[in-house]
């Protein structure tokens, strides 16, 4: 248990004390919570939110904007090796199942969301249809931490649900590019962006390596390194951040088109291994130069989203709910059946199909990403903050993990 406690400490502790402090403060004063929250900084701000013909710059929109892209960035690092790196998690055979079974967790919570919503009659269908991404999220922490609970740190299970998690982020993070814009589309101010990204790659990635070719000591590389270090990504971020925000893409996902462009390992062990710890390379600095500032961010975004009235829940709080913990599990399980058997691409060695249920309630965890998905598909009011009750609600499938791997006679593996 130590172990996992560490891995708790280390990745989600601030995320849930933020988000129990804005539990409390929102039931039993909201009118203090909501003016914490939407506190303006700066009014009339070159960024932030439109108001009256001009942008304010809000505590809300600091953190969720600006301070959640780094967030973004570091789950964008993780999908960007798994796919283009030799050894990636999702390049290859071995990903094809999870692969399968990630979209059987998106299409499934989708069908149960919106069927459902259909069946409580069109109004409620009416209020409700844009939140129908909400319950495709799977928070990556907070399931590889019941996983290991579940299965064990040794069990093929873990490593399983952890490529169909960095999967779903990878779908995730274009659902919220495509579906929910922030404003109105400008899409030529994107030209500032992947010119942002194209240019730093070019002058300060790949040309230093090809003036070092067939040089072993790489004396330009080296300089770059030295004496420039992250400062030309710094300043391509900002103005790729910039461009998603005036081109009406949500801001938060203005670091992506950086990821790429930074030097990076030949090789990656996988994200939350300590081996990662060891890697130097450009990327992975600024990775672990970012954890502790993302840990206090995640505490100020359960903070400045979790805060729901109990009195909100609604019809959005149970769709959500019903999304997840339905409609993951046998999502997964059908499509991860339909990928093993009938397409006969496997499953790894020492997994049962039936583990592919329990990997689908572990999965139905929601939470980080279902609250951010919530806060950008609704409008601030009671719809947003009945979804947003549900995203918190599904800490549920915790135990119902637990549950249901004892029911089907999970075998613990520890490493």
């Amino acid at each position: 248990m130590y172990r996992v406690w560490n891995f708790l400490t280390n990745y989600s502790l601030l995320l849930i004390f933020g988000a129990l402090i804005a539990l409390g403060w929102a039931n039993t004063n909201p009118d203090s919570y909501h003016h914490f929250v939407e506190f303006v900084i700066w009014d009339h701000a070159p960024i932030g939110h439109l108001h009256d013909g001009h942008r304010t710059l809000t505590l809300h929109y600091l953190i969720n904007d600006i301070g959640m892209a780094l967030f973004f960035a570091i789950a964008a690092k993780e999908v960007w090796e798994a796919i283009i790196l030799k050894d990636g998690s999702l390049r290859g055979k071995k990903a094809a199942t999870p692969l399968f079974a990630t979209a059987g967790g998106m299409f499934g919570p989708i069908a149960v969301y919106l069927g459902l919503a259909m069946i409580m009659g069109s109004d409620t269908y009416d209020a409700v249809a844009n939140g129908w991404a909400i319950p495709t999220a799977t928070d990556i922490a907070f399931s590889y931490l019941v996983g290991r609970i579940v299965f064990g740190a040794g069990h093929p299970a873990v490593r399983f649900l952890l490529l169909l998690a960095i999967a779903d982020d990878a779908a995730g993070l274009i659902i919220l590019a495509v579906f929910y814009p922030s404003g109105d589309l400008a899409p030529e101010w994107l030209l500032a962006s992947f010119g942002a990204a194209a240019a730093v790659y070019i002058l300060f990635n790949w040309f230093p390596r090809y003036l070092d070719r067939g040089n072993q000591l790489r004396p330009n590389s080296t300089w770059v390194r030295k004496n420039l270090s992250f400062l030309p990504y710094l300043i391509a971020a900002c103005v790729s951040w910039y461009g998603f925000m005036r081109s009406g893409l949500h801001p938060a996902l203005g670091l992506l088109p950086i990821v790429p462009a930074i030097p990076h390992a030949d090789r990656a062990f996988g994200i939350f291994n300590e081996a990662e710890q060891h890697l130097h390379d450009l990327l992975n600095t600024i990775e672990h130069a970012l954890k502790h500032p993302v840990e206090i961010i995640l505490f100020f975004f359960g903070l400045a989203n979790a805060g729901v009235e109990f009195s909100a829940m609604g019809d959005a709080t149970w769709l959500v709910l019903a999304g997840l913990i339905i409609g993951k599990p046998i999502g997964i399980l059908l499509f991860g059946w339909i990928g093993a058997v009938p397409m006969r691409l496997g499953i790894p060695e020492g997994m049962r199909i039936i583990d592919l249920f329990v990997i689908g309630c572990i999965a139905a965890i929601g939470f980080t990403v279902s609250l951010f998905v919530a806060s950008v598909a609704f409008e601030a009011g009671p719809t947003q903050d009945a979804a947003k009750m549900g995203a918190l609600f599904s800490f549920a499938a915790a135990v119902i993990s637990i549950v249901a791997g004892k029911l089907t006679k999970v075998q613990k593996k520890e490493l």
